[in-house]
């Protein structure tokens, strides 16, 4: 079959022949994939593929890019081909498998890529395009995470494998609306484990996006904390703990903030100030109101947002925890009066009061009113005032 494709000529190559053989080999091919468990396995099934084999991959990408059916089952196949499940794709240390893979990887992604994006708006969106694109995640996402290939061998020789791929993607993945994300749970599934993977292992390509993409992503991963998939949660609990515990290693406990990429998270964290603050908020409510089995990404997102995070936001969010939670302990106290001192909130009791819940509801306004005006630089009221 590979070498009939192979010999078809461009202009016969759309047939409906071609076409379902094509269709046909992928189908095959992914399910040999799928049954090369084996590290041995798999080394026979790549030295079969590269490099005679891939450039028909690539062809069929070029040829049939606006046709999902044929698009699907090639998308699939390489998905599969990436996924590194019991370690089938650990190379030889002197093997450059893993980096050959991960580059056809690279220009299948861009060349799908680059076609699909500028196509326009069809009635079904989720076959014409995003299931497309959430397969393109799910494969970078698998590739960055599979510990298979070193990435700092692309930037120490100028190649550009990895910035092409993360490059198309991340338009791909920005021109679907966040509605359409959660709308689609295969479509949303991707998204937030590639978005893992990004953030655990090249945040920096992350830290030069512009503003609209930041500002994009990390809406999303505040929409995504609250969703009711515990593992979308921890995916989304993970980035954003990724984020501040590189902020933290390099910017708060650093000895000096010289690198490009710590310089640019220091204006990243000021400029979105206010957007990590509700970040910050919604983890201690999804912590404290919901019943979620998994807790830990969710609590080490917590610990490294409230170790990086200014005053205002520690207490802020602080106030928000003591008024969803410990009514019983404050049930005694009556807080008419809240003063802030330097670090410190010095709260006054004065008797008992019956309506727990209100009064910690009308304590925390008033220290949130507080906290407000201090942050935008107001003259700040007596406590008496507020």
């Amino acid at each position: 079959v590979f070498g009939r494709l192979n010999s078809t000529p461009d202009a016969l190559f759309q047939s409906d022949a071609v076409k379902y053989a094509f269709i046909g080999l992928m189908r095959d091919l992914r399910g040999i994939a799928m049954s090369a468990n084996s590290r041995r396995a798999y080394g026979f099934l790549f030295d079969w593929l590269y490099p005679a084999h891939m450039p028909i991959l690539l062809k069929g990408l070029v040829h049939y890019a606006d046709v999902p059916e044929v698009t699907t089952p090639l998308l699939k196949f390489v998905a599969e081909l990436v996924l590194n499940k019991s370690q089938r794709l650990t190379f030889d240390s002197s093997s450059p498998n893993g980096i050959l893979l991960f580059r056809e990887v690279s220009r299948l992604i861009v060349a799908y890529g680059s076609r699909i994006l500028p196509l326009s708006n069809k009635a079904d969106m989720y076959t014409s395009k995003y299931k497309g694109i959430s397969i393109c995640l799910i494969i970078l996402a698998r590739a960055l995470s599979g510990n298979f290939v070193n990435f700092g061998i692309f930037e120490l020789y100028g190649d550009r494998a990895l910035v092409d791929a993360l490059d198309i993607i991340i338009k791909l993945m920005l021109s679907i609306p966040l509605g359409d994300i959660f709308a689609f749970r295969k479509v949303a599934v991707s998204y937030f484990a590639f978005l893992e993977a990004l953030f655990n292992g090249h945040l920096s390509f992350v830290l030069n996006l512009d503003k609209t993409g930041l500002m994009l992503i990390f809406g999303s991963l505040e929409s995504g904390i609250k969703d009711l998939s515990e593992k979308i949660s921890s995916q989304c609990a993970s980035a954003i703990d990724n984020l501040a515990t590189f902020y933290f290693n390099h910017v708060t406990v650093g000895e000096s903030v010289t690198s490009p990429a710590a310089l640019r998270t220091v204006g990243l964290i000021s400029e979105f100030r206010e957007l990590f603050s509700r970040i910050l908020r919604t983890l201690f409510e999804v912590v404290l109101l919901e019943d979620r089995g998994k807790q830990w990404d969710l609590g080490r997102a917590i610990l490294s947002m409230i170790l990086i995070s200014e005053e205002a936001i520690c207490y802020r969010a602080t106030w928000t925890m003591l008024w969803m939670s410990n009514f019983e302990l404050f049930s005694l106290f009556d807080l008419d009066v809240c003063k802030y001192e330097g670090s410190n909130f010095g709260i006054i009791s004065t008797r008992q009061t019956p309506d727990t819940f209100s009064v910690l509801r009308q304590a925390y306004a008033k220290c949130d009113t507080y906290l407000g005006c201090k942050e935008q630089g107001q003259i700040l009221p007596e406590p008496d005032q507020i």
